[in-house]
């Protein structure tokens, strides 16, 4: 293993708030030093670029098992490695569903084959039936680092408070998507004045408020641990702003997508930009910014989700939900800083130390003793992004043919050199 000093880089370290210009020195897979430039086997001008942790992206659908023409561990993990994300976290709506200890064996064997670190997201119920409960102790106690439904919700109200308080004896984490089914039935997109116009049906964005509010109450009554998933829309934003000034174990994550795209983007009809959670009005994204740089909302996804080309490239209605998101969500949320709308700084702790701090890792941060998971970014670097060269197995993505500022160049893990945009 090579010893590696990167000199005179912009280190940006959310843990402990630090941004100066400093060498950084790596040697047997660790951080061992800052400041001093010491002799190394190689060694990288960091001039004009920024070291960051490597991110953490805590929402990955691969395919594998059960779907690998979509997309497998192998395949993410080469996506991860280009965009920057070290950590990703497998979702359980596979085939099977991850809802016992041997697929989480599984999982964490295929991840032991790729740089990346690879951990499990256990399904809470089996099959994602929504009603039969899995051994959370068990899984939990297998390396699953937190629960979740897939993109289904708990509908019972009596079955989400006997997960939440079954849940809060082994300290898990349980992640809900905050969907009302009856007022999201048959839904397509956002539910305004554009599905008007374009004749689909809406989904309003009640129907995530509804659910986030009964969800809260649920884990103040019961005091599990609650990370509402993927939050799209400004009244959400507000519930959980005033949740969070009371007693409660409560997170919630956004999107990429949705920080970055609102319900034009859909424009005419394109079937890539049919996501879920919809995107939706220019407001609420501007209010899910807001909610990043304020730190209501402490964890940005990549909803990372490959659909193949038979199944977006249909009638919007008729279009699978989904598009990849590894490769693009460092690059996507870099260009929203260059318009000084979203907080760099704010950008990168919810990518990096704030799921660690969910998910219970140890990563997320660059000091002296740390794993040296870090990339390297250009912020000024252009990227006009075509989908077929992504390196996911899937190339449905709404950014196809967006032109973005700034790109991981580097990608660090245990002191390896993984990815090198221009090797």
């Amino acid at each position: 293993m090579k010893d590696i000093l990167i000199t005179n880089a912009r280190l940006m370290d959310p843990a402990s708030n630090r941004d100066e210009i400093t060498h950084i020195y790596i040697s047997n897979g660790k951080i061992t030093n800052f400041g001093e430039r010491l002799a190394a086997t190689l060694e990288i001008d960091g001039t004009g670029l920024i070291a960051a942790p490597g991110l953490i992206d805590m929402r990955v659908i691969t395919g594998e098992p059960g779907y690998e023409h979509r997309d497998t561990i192998a395949s993410a993990a080469e996506a991860a490695m280009a965009g920057g994300v070290t950590t990703m976290v497998m979702m359980p709506n596979t085939s099977p569903v991850i809802d016992d200890i041997s697929l989480i064996h599984y999982i964490e064997r295929q991840g032991a084959e790729t740089p990346v670190n690879v951990y499990t997201a256990g399904a809470v119920t089996k099959g994602l039936d929504g009603e039969s409960l899995t051994e959370i102790g068990l899984m939990r106690a297998a390396g699953a680092v937190m629960f979740a439904n897939g993109d289904k919700p708990i509908i019972n109200a009596q079955i989400m408070r006997r997960i939440l308080s079954y849940s809060a004896s082994f300290n898990a984490l349980i992640a809900h998507r905050p969907i009302e089914p009856d007022l999201s039935k048959d839904g397509v997109m956002h539910e305004g004045d554009l599905s008007a116009r374009l004749g689909l049906t809406g989904i309003p964005a009640a129907a995530e408020r509804i659910i986030a509010e009964r969800d809260i109450a649920l884990a103040e009554l019961t005091g599990g641990r609650l990370l509402i998933d993927m939050i799209s829309a400004q009244s959400t934003v507000d519930v959980i702003r005033r949740a969070k000034s009371r007693d409660i174990d409560l997170t919630c994550s956004v999107s990429f997508n949705n920080l970055c795209l609102n319900d034009l983007d859909i424009g005419d009809y394109r079937s890539f930009a049919k996501l879920d959670p919809p995107l939706r009005e220019e407001a609420d994204r501007q209010a899910l910014i807001a909610g990043v740089n304020d730190g209501t909302i402490d964890v940005i996804v990549s909803a990372h989700n490959p659909q193949g080309a038979g199944r977006k490239r249909l009638p919007f209605a008729e279009a699978s939900y989904g598009a990849v998101g590894l490769e693009l969500m460092l690059s996507a949320g870099l260009t929203l800083t260059h318009d000084d709308n979203l907080d760099l700084m704010a950008f990168l702790r919810a990518l990096t130390i704030n799921p660690a701090q969910v998910l219970g890792l140890e990563r997320g941060q660059i000091c002296e003793g740390a794993a040296a998971d870090l990339i390297l970014i250009d912020p000024n670097r252009p990227w006009h992004v075509d989908n077929q060269t992504l390196k996911s197995r899937s190339k449905n993505t709404p950014f196809d043919r967006r032109r973005l500022t700034g790109r991981a160049v580097k990608t660090i893990i245990s002191g390896e050199i993984v990815f090198d945009l221009d090797a």
